[in-house]
């Protein structure tokens, strides 16, 4: 299991690397997703951005961990 990374001499908790990449991922996608007729009818707009950003860092964290560690230990 990877727990940090080293990103020029800085250890970072992994989470967070995978966090803040969601979170920009959210970012980028949420002119797209304001574009679509249905993101008008939602109650509340920004539970949906919050879904998404769950998703997407539970996605890339489980992503991260299958592959890099694969990546790592050969």
């Amino acid at each position: 299991m990877i727990e940090e990374i080293n990103l020029l001499g800085v250890y970072l908790p992994a989470a967070l690397a995978w966090g803040v990449l969601a979170a920009v991922l959210v970012y980028l996608l949420r002119g797209w997703l304001q574009r679509l007729p249905a993101y008008r009818l939602l109650w509340h707009p920004s539970l949906l951005e919050l879904a998404l950003f769950v998703l997407l860092w539970w996605g890339l964290s489980a992503l991260a961990d299958g592959f890099l560690y694969r990546w790592f230990t050969t």
